[in-house]
């Protein structure tokens, strides 16, 4: 008859991080522990991490590594473990150092020596690598969601001001007229792009390291590529050195994150220059906006101010990833648990940001649109059609604008705007002008002359609402 051994009614524990497995001669000291411990941050990789042990332990089981009862137990347990991170009461201990230290013991705690078996066949250095790809994986969704969401909010706005003209600038100065439609599809233009590097991105993201164990791979026969398809990798990662020390990943993230940021931030900067009252193109709901402890005439854009400075703090994540691999050599260093804090806060940041940005667009904005025709009235912003419509008559384009230039500065000197100088004194500067000059010199007239893809007349911007929306449409985020 077979030796048969009675359960154990307390199974022990897996070792804890303190100690190493009777390596070391003493315990690691309390602040040492403190400075090393990252599972107050990374626990949010919890459900991810459950997925990748999961479908880790499933390919042991169907290589012959574990039984069908260790299995069996696994999940189990999983399922008990994964419930209780939910519900918010999993026991997280800083004494176990990280995330997968602490589920780890749970599992071994629930289903004894079952859960010391999962870890066969891999390191922490592929599990934390896998858990993170998984984990960005799904935020850069979320993300390139969020910028659909407000890239159809930049459509709807524009929409609506197709024919609102503005004032163009240049070096922050009065340049041609333009419609604000055309304004905002540039920031769509921007958008889309980001949202492409997202996707471009997410590419690279979706690899899997789980395999490659340390550093060198595995003994054990196992089958990376059931693991891939199960949690959805497109690929594995193809050299085991560099599949648990790349982070390249997490930089590139950071770097298409922290451009979102910097169009944003762009954009936050005209919404500060606009509500003021010398420009009072647009004004804020106020919900988007707050008072003085002091001035209480004061509306202060400060969801605008925020967007920018906080593309400062994604910004500065990118520079501190760069700056933890530089110096690393091959293969995993403890370096990279800096990696989470700055890619987590990049993520929530950027996150926010687009929902709120994306209220702002869609029903925060009063536009002003006889302020902004006032403003596109001034400052000879058609002195460039004067100069094509010489062209058009004729003269060289040289001659023509060195014409147009002399006569801006005549305008100047009498106080008044280009258009509204008299027929004879235009003239003055180019007999070719005749008296259809005026309609050229319009405001309408000269957006309405920019007629061709990517121009701003009127019927180009709708054009392009058209166009942008059926892109929307054809490939969601």
């Amino acid at each position: 008859m077979a030796d048969s051994k009675p359960p154990r009614e307390n199974p022990p524990e897996a070792p804890a991080p303190d100690g190493w497995s009777g390596r070391f001669g003493e315990p690691v000291a309390a602040l040492v522990k403190r400075y090393t411990a990252s599972v107050d941050f990374d626990r949010r990789l919890a459900a991810v991490d459950i997925r990748g042990s999961l479908a880790h332990a499933r390919m042991l089981a169907a290589v012959g590594v574990l039984s069908a009862d260790d299995l069996a137990a696994i999940e189990g347990g999983m399922e008990t473990i994964r419930a209780e991170v939910e519900r918010g009461d999993f026991p997280w201990s800083r004494e176990l150092e990280d995330v997968h230290f602490n589920i780890e013991r749970r599992l071994t705690s629930l289903v004894g020596d079952a859960g010391k078996k999962l870890h066969t066949g891999r390191s922490r250095n592929d599990q934390v690598a896998t858990d993170l790809r998984l984990w960005l994986r799904e935020s850069i969704d979320a993300l390139i969601d969020g910028l659909t969401a407000l890239r159809r909010a930049f459509i709807g706005l524009a929409e609506s001001h197709a024919a609102t003209i503005m004032p163009g600038y240049t070096h922050l100065q009065v340049a041609q007229p333009v419609t604000f439609g055309h304004h905002l599809l540039a920031y769509e233009a921007m958008f889309a792009r980001d949202a492409e590097r997202l996707r471009d991105c997410r590419q690279r993201v979706n690899r899997l390291p789980l395999g490659s164990a340390a550093l060198a791979g595995t003994s054990f026969p196992i089958d990376r590529e059931r693991v891939a398809t199960e949690l959805g990798f497109e690929a594995l990662c193809g050299n085991s050195l560099d599949a648990v020390s790349d982070r390249d990943f997490a930089v590139e993230f950071t770097a298409a994150a922290a451009l979102t940021m910097t169009h944003v931030s762009r954009f936050a900067e005209e919404l500060a220059w606009w509500t003021n009252p010398r420009f009072a193109f647009v004004a804020l709901a106020d919900r988007f906006c707050t008072g003085s402890s002091i001035m209480p005439q004061k509306k202060n854009p400060d969801v605008a101010e925020l967007a920018r400075g906080k593309t400062g703090r994604v910004t500065g994540h990118l520079v501190a990833l760069l700056t933890m691999l530089k110096g690393q050599p091959l293969a995993y260093n403890r370096d990279n648990q800096e990696d989470k804090e700055p890619l987590f806060d990049t993520v929530d940041t950027l996150a926010d940001t687009l929902a709120i940005m994306t209220d702002l667009v869609a029903g925060g904005l009063n536009v002003n649109a006889s302020r902004m025709r006032e403003a596109a009235a001034e400052s000879h912003a058609t002195a460039t059609d004067l100069a094509d419509y010489l062209v058009r008559k004729g003269v060289p384009f040289r001659d023509a604008h060195e014409a147009v230039a002399r006569a801006v500065r005549h305008a100047e000197q009498g106080g008044v705007e280009l258009s509204a100088l008299p027929l004879v004194e235009l003239q003055s500067f180019a007999p070719e002008i005749a008296a259809d000059v005026h309609a050229v010199l319009t405001l309408e007239g000269s957006v309405a002359s920019r007629n061709h893809p990517g121009g701003t007349a009127p019927d180009q911007v709708r054009a392009a609402i058209a166009a942008a929306r059926r892109a929307l449409d054809s490939k969601p985020g």
